[in-house]
């Protein structure tokens, strides 16, 4: 199968093949890898193409420079929450990524620079692999605007760093290093360059039995099915939020450049 993301590439996404590693690295650096429909499609399609091909045995899923990404473009969010719905949630383009990620049959590894903020997060808790440096920020911010956990964020987070911890990151909203980010399971190391150990692990994989990795992956995720169903239902519930009147009041702090204030809401 011929990859898109290679004969067609796309200004924001860099993608790049060698010796069975596919390096998908997201190029906005001035939004600090901040994504948007088309390119949430674009990754999507990239990941889905990458696990029908024979050329690839594994993805790294990065930044091009300085980081991971900074989560939605919130330009391109505003015009989407003011769209019309058309399908249901689990059909717009930040969880069809999230999905392609879940149902990736193959090794994928994440490498972590500077912020990785929201859905820059939620994905983490789909790969197999995920590496950062001490530059790395992490944030789960949506409590703080008025909107719920997304991607199965509630369920997988739970799994890998334990209820109280993942209580503590999903309700404070709050930002968290790289050794916070380690205790919660959700970096498997941190490293002095994530990128160079994330191309070095991915080759070493794919110079294994991809069947035999494959086949350890799908027994792993047992439950795949359950996962792409919280996935959606997760979408329904972070939808309805959208329209809340706290939603409302975080965006109108943040366009007013000012602290919200959700004391009048119950």
């Amino acid at each position: 199968m011929t990859l898109s993301c290679i004969q067609q590439p796309h200004p924001h996404l860099n993608a790049n093949l060698d010796h069975g590693v596919l390096t998908l690295a997201i190029n906005r650096p001035e939004a600090k890898n901040a994504l948007y429909g088309e390119l949430y499609l674009k990754i999507a399609q990239a990941l889905d193409e990458a696990d029908q091909s024979s050329d690839v045995r594994s993805v790294i899923l990065r930044g091009e420079s300085a980081d991971f990404s900074a989560g939605n473009d919130m330009q391109d969010f505003m015009k989407f929450i003011q769209s019309p719905l058309e399908g249901k949630a689990g059909d717009a383009p930040p969880f069809v990524v999230l999905k392609s990620a879940a149902k990736f049959s193959k090794p994928l590894i994440a490498a972590v620079r500077g912020v990785a903020i929201g859905i820059g997060v939620t994905i983490l808790l789909h790969a197999d692999l995920v590496y950062s440096d001490n530059t790395a920020l992490f944030q789960i911010p949506f409590v703080s605007l008025g909107l719920s956990p997304e991607g199965a964020s509630s369920k997988l987070l739970i799994q890998q760093a334990g209820y109280h911890k993942a209580a503590e990151l999903l309700f404070t909203a709050q930002k968290f290093n790289s050794e916070k980010a380690l205790s919660a399971g959700l970096v498997n190391s941190i490293e002095e360059d994530p990128y160079a150990t994330a191309q070095k692990q991915a080759l070493q994989l794919a110079a294994l039995p991809l069947a035999s990795l494959r086949q350890t992956k799908a027994l792993m995720k047992h439950n795949l099915q359950e996962i792409i169903e919280c996935i959606d239902h997760e979408a329904e519930i972070f939808m309805q939020r959208v329209a809340s009147p706290e939603m409302k009041e975080a965006v109108a702090a943040f366009m007013q450049k000012r602290k919200p204030d959700f004391s009048q809401f119950n």
